[in-house]
């Protein structure tokens, strides 16, 4: 539709260089007037005067960002401004919403970064965390900036380190299902209560002894165990952060299996709590599912089969498979290899199972060397040739006595499960690969009872040559080998999960310093709580000492090895100074970003992490059944795993301690969708500035070359980024939020144009001249009622935006809004009262042009907290149409719709009338005709 009333000489225009001037008064002034700040119930953040104190809460939060010195691309914000407008909208709606933003500021890229310029990491980040609050803020981000902190601020890590020792200072007590301070277990060993490992009792034990065995339980525990370690970085990496190739997620180095002594956390004390309480959120199903598959729980036997060096214990979760297994498998690092390696070949060995050695231990050193330089993903690979070599030694399978080889191999690792297999290669495909490489009998014990072939077959059957589990079905035959097994104390039935612990060591400088020191035992020691923060020395080289990309053999040192006068250190811990050396790793960064929600409850407080009325209030359960948690956690989906599971980990022992109310810390979770943008390359194949390429005729040039387009991902790498900058320059930051809520639904991925940003422009561009005249600047509005028409469109167009927000539909809440001014632009006059709502519907996606037409009509005070308009039900009534439904010309029956119902939706309707399908006796018509607003015709 036209707009008729754009003069032509408009020195009022709203144009970018108006928005800009709107918006940069307008953003001073929220931050001047604070009008964001949302008060606590208690603390120097209540405020009882505060209306909103009486007002429903909400805590709305993003996933908060590491700041680099790019700063932010169009693709960043897209979560940003979805929450932004969400508690915009429910500021209006009467609720104190708490919508916050801190900054992840310790980690690796920072450090990277400061080796290669030999800048300080805290300049950089602070330089960084600057930028992008700059950019935020130019976006005209509802933040409340009084709880604003990064992960690097002493005063927010001193709560980082509290929470560890919390954790180190805790084990998990399986009978009462949490976690419990770990005087509670002292207390229970010196009272006899609990069995003191390998000791009668514990007052025979030396005060080493006695932590030794403590260390043993605790939830946070230093450990010598396979690591994933990449030289490329300097440092060990978690599971999590290594991707499918066996390589960092971060820098994609090569990453090699060592055995080193690094910080652990217990996290699979909580894998089936992890687990169960998933249902219990409101989150993604393709989350949860990603969750539920790392956690990996299965349900089966540890079995043990019998050696002359012991016992060599197994996790199957086909136990009715035991009469088919010919071999057995142990990784090379497994425990007991050494100790089952025989001096000599037996008799008779298959020539295939000596891998050419002379003996079993140079067979077997060799082995470890070769598999040693193997990342783990290449290890477990299904397409890899199966090796391994014989240990000389047999182990006996006790369903029948029969004695079977026992391999090592590098395709088991030592980290999952118990580091040892029972091979069964008639019903596994790994197994029978493995078997027929090295001539390995193949016996089958499972029946599909089908024409499927049973070599490889893994499902479930009928146990066959199984002994007294033949005839039985697969549950069958589970459930009475384990009774069978659990009788003669060979094995018994358990649970097992895929989870690991966590590795908690970084071979870094910029990250949390541990609050452990050592002593002359060289075991840990907790630091009391008023040595918090343990802050990083000042250090003049941050690089690692093994950047060698190759070097599988190095071993790491970390950078804080070198501040030797903060190492070394003499303390008084209650028993009169002493030296100590302190830890020379830090925690990785996601330590503080796995508690970070509870601080944004309390940002200020120096006594205590957050009051825990404060963190009632905010994070609280609503009812017995609600876990509670932040009401709405908006960020990615690259996040599924790694962040949101140590952060639920993190949580669940606070719950236990009684540090906080909420089972959960996310009770709603929402992952936005990825901005996408094209990308260009020559014949060369390499990318070129997608800014400078100019279309024509459907082709793509570059200084008058013809380039190839792709689509993927916004990046630097691929100069095809846009910022947030330029499209507030162009077009105004009102404008660029309209666009980014605009382009589709917020939970699926779509492509950037900086073209069609004129047209969210355009939106408010009309706005503006239903309300303002562009030649004089007067506000043209008048005090005149709507006609009916318009109010029913009103209504209808409130009503289906507050349910479009309440539930992230922000592109149907914008284009609901588009069509309301296309009615709205052909009044004249404008009513003010038709403007007023307008204006209060678009605040919450433009708030700064709508802030400024709310003042220039005659409000002085901002619209921020202005009620939201509500929908009167009198003009929600729908109008109806009836329509006569007739079979072969003859009126059965009669059908009343709502006039807006799609002639499918009639058809569908009409043959569902009891009459109707009565006459048609089930059979499907022939045709049917349906007449918009008239009648529908059958044909039978």
């Amino acid at each position: 539709m036209s707009d008729s009333r754009a003069p032509e000489s408009t020195p009022h225009r709203y144009d970018a260089e108006l928005a800009n001037e709107i918006e940069r008064r307008w953003q001073d002034h929220w931050e001047a007037t604070e009008i964001f700040s949302a008060p606590d119930p208690a603390g120097p953040l209540a405020n009882p005067a505060d209306p909103k104190s009486d007002e429903p809460k909400l805590f709305v939060m993003d996933m908060f960002p590491y700041p680099s010195g790019e700063g932010l691309h169009v693709g960043h914000p897209l979560g940003y401004v979805a929450t932004d407008c969400y508690s915009r909208y429910k500021r209006m709606a009467g609720h104190n919403v708490m919508h916050a933003m801190g900054f992840d500021a310790f980690g690796l890229p920072t450090e990277q970064y400061a080796v290669a310029t030999g800048q300080h990491p805290a300049g950089i980040t602070e330089r960084n965390i600057d930028r992008y609050r700059q950019q935020l803020r130019r976006l005209g981000m509802a933040y409340d900036t009084k709880r604003t902190f990064a992960t690097s601020d002493p005063d927010y890590y001193k709560w980082t380190q509290w929470i560890f020792l919390q954790i180190f200072n805790s084990w998990y007590d399986v009978d009462a299902d949490h976690a419990r301070p770990i005087e509670e277990l002292i207390r229970q060993f010196e009272a006899g209560e609990r069995a003191v490992p390998g000791a009668e009792s514990w007052s025979e034990l030396g005060d080493d002894a006695r932590r030794a065995i403590v260390d043993g339980y605790r939830l946070a525990y230093v450990a010598e165990s396979p690591v994933n370690w990449c030289p490329g970085l300097g440092t060990v990496l978690s599971n999590e952060e290594v991707t499918s190739e066996g390589r960092s997620e971060r820098g994609n180095f090569p990453v090699f299996t060592r055995t080193l002594r690094q910080w652990m956390m217990r996290i699979t004390a909580y894998a089936d709590r992890l687990l169960t309480d998933l249902d219990h959120v409101d989150w993604p199903e393709s989350t949860k599912l990603m969750q539920r598959n790392w956690i990996g729980k299965s349900t089966g036997a540890e079995v043990d089969f019998a050696t002359d060096a012991g016992d060599i214990r197994v996790f199957t979760t086909r136990p009715d498979t035991l009469f088919g297994a010919t071999y057995m498998v142990l990784a090379p690092e497994h425990s007991l290899v050494d100790a089952l390696a025989a001096d000599a070949w037996p008799v008779d060995v298959n020539p295939l199972w000596t891998g050419g050695a002379a003996t079993p231990r140079d067979a077997i050193a060799e082995y470890r060397r070769v598999a040693a330089a193997k990342t783990d993903m290449e290890r477990q690979a299904d397409a890899k040739e199966k090796t391994g070599v014989f240990t000389g030694a047999y182990a006996t399978n006790p369903v029948n006595g029969v004695p079977v080889p026992v391999f090592i191999a590098d395709y088991v690792l030592a980290g999952y499960g118990t580091g040892a297999i029972m091979a069964v290669p008639g019903h596994d495909s790994r197994d029978l690969a493995f078997a027929d490489a090295f001539a390995l009998p193949v016996v089958q014990v499972v029946d599909p009872e089908n024409d499927t072939d049973w070599r490889g077959f893994g499902g479930d059957g009928v146990a066959v040559n199984s002994g007294f589990l033949d005839g039985r079905s697969t549950p069958e035959a589970k459930a009475r080998v384990i009774a069978w097994l659990e009788e003669r104390g060979s094995g018994h039935g358990t649970v097992n999960f895929r989870l690991r612990d966590w590795l908690f060591s970084r071979q870094r400088f910029w990250g949390e310093p541990f609050p452990i020191v050592y002593d002359e035992t060289d075991r840990p020691i907790a630091l009391p709580d008023s040595m918090l923060p343990v802050e990083l020395p000042e250090l003049a080289d941050f690089s690692p000492r093994t950047f060698e990309p190759d070097a599988a053999d190095t071993s790491p040192e970390p950078p804080l090895g070198r501040a030797t006068d903060w190492v070394n250190v003499t303390l008084d811990l209650g028993d009169g100074p002493k030296q100590y050396r302190r830890e020379t790793n830090t925690m990785p960064n996601w330590a503080g970003s796995s508690w970070y929600e509870l601080r944004y409850t309390d940002p200020t407080n120096d006594k205590v992490f957050a009051d825990p009325v404060n963190e009632q209030y905010w994070m609280g359960p609503r009812s017995a059944e609600d876990v509670g948690g932040v009401d709405l956690y908006i960020g990615g989906q690259e996040h599924a795993v790694l962040h949101l599971l140590y952060d639920r980990f993190w949580h669940k022992i606070l719950f236990d301690l009684g540090h906080v109310s909420s089972r959960e810390p996310f009770r709603k979770l929402f992952h936005q969708g990825m901005i996408q943008a094209y990308a260009y390359t020559d014949d060369r194949g390499a990318y070129v500035s997608a800014a400078e390429v100019e279309e024509a005729d459907g082709e793509y040039f570059y200084n008058g070359q013809k380039v190839n387009r792709e689509h993927g991902k916004m990046g630097k790498s691929l100069k095809n980024v846009v910022t947030p900058d330029e499209m507030c320059d162009r077009y105004g930051a009102d404008t660029f939020r309209m666009y980014e809520m605009a382009m589709g639904p917020l939970d699926v991925s779509r492509p950037w144009e900086t073209r069609a940003v004129v047209g969210s422009q355009r939106y408010l561009q009309r706005l503006w001249r239903n309300i303002i005249d562009e030649a004089t600047g007067e506000v043209i509005v008048a005090d005149v009622e709507p006609d009916a028409e318009t109010l029913k469109l009103q209504h209808r167009t409130v009503e289906g935006i507050r349910d479009d927000v309440d539930n992230l539909r922000m592109n149907t809440a914008i284009a609901k809004l588009i069509m309301f001014n296309n009615h709205v632009v052909g009044l004249s006059p404008v009513p003010r009262s038709v403007a007023e709502a307008q204006v209060l519907m678009t605040a919450p996606f433009a708030p700064h042009i709508a802030e400024e037409l709310w003042r220039r009509m005659g409000h002085t005070h901002s619209l921020a907290n202005e009620p939201f308009p509500k929908a009167d039900p009198a003009y929600l009534t729908v109008d109806t149409v009836t329509y006569p439904v007739q079979i072969n010309g003859k009126v059965r029956d009669r059908l009343e719709v709502p006039a807006e119902t799609t002639p499918q939706q009639v058809e569908e309707q009409a043959l569902a009338l009891p009459k109707i399908a009565a006459t048609l006796e089930g059979k499907p018509p022939r045709k049917v005709i349906v007449v918009p607003g008239r009648m529908v015709s059958i044909v039978a």
